[in-house]
């Protein structure tokens, strides 16, 4: 079974900041991770090591700056 969330909002940086910041926060706590999207709840257990991968990309118009945690 596959199970996917996507979420693309417009936030101030300290919102921003504040969204990371709580789920990192998690992280080393040992809980487990939630993400709520309308009525749909999704929960990850994150296990004691992940893969982190982090993307930083410079273009014309745009740029992206990406973090990518899997297990």
């Amino acid at each position: 079974m596959e199970l996917e969330l996507r979420e693309k909002t417009t936030l101030s940086r300290e919102d921003a900041a504040a969204r990371l910041r709580a789920t990192a926060d998690e992280l080393p706590s040992g809980n487990d991770i939630v993400m709520e999207q309308e009525q749909a709840r999704f929960v990850a257990k994150v296990p004691d090591k992940v893969a982190l991968k982090i993307e930083f990309e410079v273009e014309d118009e745009e740029t992206e700056f990406e973090i990518e945690l899997t297990w």
